[in-house]
């Protein structure tokens, strides 16, 4: 009897488990269908209903994960093919896109890592430098992502700083991200700080040049970087702190990675000297880093040398590393079984989804939407502006969502017969923002194990106290701050 019981339970379980799955899975269908029925007042287009019905599709299952996250990447295809949502080589064309390049050149060389054991010496070279007190982990991560990427593309800092977080928490024995709180917060930490760090400088990606085009374009005169950065230092600053806090929320004084900094050092100090094949391991990682972030300087030279080709080149070198025996150190059969595929397919699958939203007119209808509520230039018009643009950068590019809002900004703002200056320059700060949802460069964590449902969970408070934070920022610096509209 007791035997049998304990067969009816496993097969309830078992039993609940595939009824639970069923229901999660049929959830994304039904998102999508009831996203058909937006009023047509406001998506008159039913291609553009048809984006964002994908688009939720796609966020329930990534946060429900009835799939692997991978096959729901796959769905832009799958729908637009079907529906004819929008130029089917301009969906694809994510798929095979530079980032994507630039992330399994990256991917390929975090292997040779694994292969030499650098990255056992790199996790605790770290953990001695920092420690193991995860506020002050946080801490370091955030404000180095947040330098780095206020000058390189926020995608390139993401990739590069990633799978060094990875193998510092692969030391210490937290591989399953998933599981690991700390680890968890970790890796959101450095996708969050790439993003915030993006504001910093024009350089700190595509979507602040395109600001800075659109700026030129209003005023007939040449923008100077350093405008740039002296007029979004306060909102910097207050970004910093804000995001720091509330990522700490929760984080004990006592919350450790384990083992103390003394540990990590004698550990260190224990390892035997570098390898030859851990050196060149590590050169090549930075020779393609160090060329990806000064492309500038050589880029007249070889113009068709971008940062995607430069990790390629370099994770083909590592291809060709051979052991002191002579045997080689990676070859391809098995180096596949380690590269992060679901990483390369999860951003792919959100940039896809980024180009539904802007090909089918799905974002200029909910910018004309926010354009005829009659606004009057004031703190109801700065919050939409910011919470438009943020919500927007979640489900899309922040490139393409720069692409979208600034000109809408623009011809609303001039409509009201107001200074547009100070109206561009808010939009760019949510043109730079998002915390919700594994697209773009957020997508990275998810591809080394974060969960979306985590990223959900603490992106949904830290993205409406930042809309709040930066509504009522970007309102005063435009009312008692004069530099705050010009260029």
């Amino acid at each position: 009897m007791g035997d049998g019981g304990g067969i009816d339970v496993k097969k309830d379980s078992a039993l609940l488990k595939k009824h639970k799955r069923l229901l999660l899975t049929l959830g994304g269908p039904a998102l999508f269908a009831l996203c058909l029925l937006l009023p047509e007042s406001v998506f008159p287009a039913l291609k553009a209903r048809y984006a964002i019905g994908t688009v939720a599709w796609m966020a329930f299952w990534w946060i429900t994960g009835p799939v692997d996250f991978a096959v729901t990447a796959f769905l832009p295809i799958a729908l637009n093919a079907l529906l004819q949502i929008a130029d089917m080589s301009a969906v694809i064309a994510n798929y095979a896109s530079e980032t994507i390049l630039l992330l399994l050149g990256a991917s390929i060389l975090t292997v040779s890592w694994e292969e030499t054991g650098l990255d056992r010496r790199m996790a605790a070279k770290f953990l001695s430098l920092v420690g193991s007190n995860l506020r002050s982990q946080v801490i370091f991560w955030f404000l180095l992502c947040a330098f780095l990427s206020a000058i390189l593309p926020n995608a390139v800092v993401c990739a590069a700083v990633t799978p060094i977080a990875v193998s510092m928490l692969r030391y210490v024995g937290q591989a399953d991200i998933a599981k690991s709180k700390s680890g968890s917060l970790l890796l959101l930490t450095i996708a969050y700080a790439t993003g915030v760090g993006g504001l910093a400088s024009p350089l700190g990606g595509a979507m602040n040049l395109v600001t800075v085009d659109y700026l030129e374009q209003v005023t007939g005169q040449e923008f100077m970087y350093i405008s740039w950065v002296v007029r979004f230092l306060p909102i910097m600053a207050i970004l910093i702190v804000s995001n720091i806090l509330i990522l700490l929320i929760g984080c004990k004084k006592s919350d450790q990675l384990g083992g103390s900094r003394e540990y990590f050092i004698n550990q260190y100090k224990a390892m035997p000297k570098i390898s030859s094949e851990e050196l060149i391991s590590l050169c090549l990682f930075l020779l393609a880093t160090l060329l990806a972030f000064t492309r500038q300087l050589y880029q007249n030279l070889l113009p068709g040398l971008k940062p995607a080709y430069v990790f390629i080149i370099c994770a083909i070198l590592s291809f060709l590393i051979t052991r002191k025996d002579g045997s080689r150190l990676m070859t391809w059969k098995k180096a596949q079984t380690k590269i992060g595929w679901e990483l390369i397919y999860v951003f792919a699958g959100g940039l896809a989804a980024g180009t539904l939203i802007s090909k089918s007119g799905a974002a200029d209808a909910i910018g004309d939407f926010i354009a005829s509520t009659n606004m009057n230039g004031g703190f109801m018009t700065v919050f939409a502006i910011v919470a438009f643009t943020v919500i927007l950068s979640d489900v899309t590019s922040n490139t393409a969502t720069a692409a979208v809002a600034i000109p809408i900004v623009i011809s609303v703002v001039q409509g009201l017969g107001l200074n547009p200056i100070p109206y561009i320059y808010i939009a760019s700060i949510g043109v730079n923002l998002s915390y919700m949802l594994p697209t773009s460069i957020r997508a990275i964590p998810v591809g080394y194990g974060l969960e979306p449902r985590y990223m959900l969970k603490k992106g949904v408070p830290i993205t409406i106290v930042v809309i709040l934070l930066m509504s009522v920022a970007g309102y005063l610096l435009m009312k008692f701050w004069p530099a705050f509209s010009t260029i």
